[in-house]
């Protein structure tokens, strides 16, 4: 780790771990389970969307068990307001029937095993890992990325280099609230189209030559 991207995780670690003291998903969850429906229901869609839906989904069928024996057209009924819900549906069915047949109900802690659930790709994998299992995964969206390219942390194309990158220089133990820093910065001040960079409490680290 270059002395450079060192000075700046630490400074991170200090000025965002100040501005969010217990960091964590903005999806509310209960159990592996449910943080695994969130997730599958948030590619494309805001936290605030999901927590709507799952508010009901979740008295209904809280865990997989009583996911998988509901059917289809229950649970796109639950999930209709969002992206996507054709899809969202069969996958979120699909992969709670194979929670119960093959897993008793429970969500397994390994990325592979989760990659082979339907509607799971490795972000949503590393999300579940990170959150409902403490595993030092780095999950990477686009916050993530945008925010540690503009920081300089890394200099990546796409999330799969970034997540490489950033699990190269930060600390084991550090990684699963880092996800949180980045992805909270990202999505409260590092915004896309108008970061506010007067109000960015990382400003003086920052490597954006656009910022303001």
């Amino acid at each position: 780790m270059s002395q450079t991207a060192k000075q700046k995780i630490e400074f991170l670690r200090e000025v965002l771990g100040a501005r969010y003291p217990d960091p964590k998903s903005e999806l509310v969850f209960h159990s592996p389970f449910q943080l695994l429906i969130a997730t599958i229901l948030a590619a494309q869609s805001t936290d605030r969307q999901v927590n709507i839906i799952t508010g009901e989904l979740f008295k209904a069928a809280p865990d997989a068990e009583s996911m998988a024996v509901l059917d289809l057209e229950a649970v796109t009924g639950y999930v209709r307001t969002i992206n996507y819900f054709n899809t969202k549906a069969k996958n979120i069915l699909a992969a709670s029937r194979i929670l119960a047949e093959e897993y008793n109900g429970k969500v397994p802690e390994t990325r592979e095993a989760l990659e082979r659930l339907p509607g799971v790709g490795r972000k949503t994998a590393n999300v579940v890992l990170a959150g409902a299992f403490r595993q030092p995964v780095m999950p990477v969206d686009t916050h993530v990325h945008r925010v540690s390219n503009r920081i300089g942390l890394c200099r990546t194309r796409n999330v799969e280099e970034t997540e490489a990158a950033l699990m190269k220089i930060i600390p084991e133990e550090w990684v699963v609230d880092f996800h949180h820093y980045l992805l909270l910065h990202g999505r409260y001040t590092c915004k896309a189209k108008k970061p506010a960079c007067a109000d960015c409490p990382v400003r003086e680290i920052c490597a954006y030559p656009e910022k303001q």
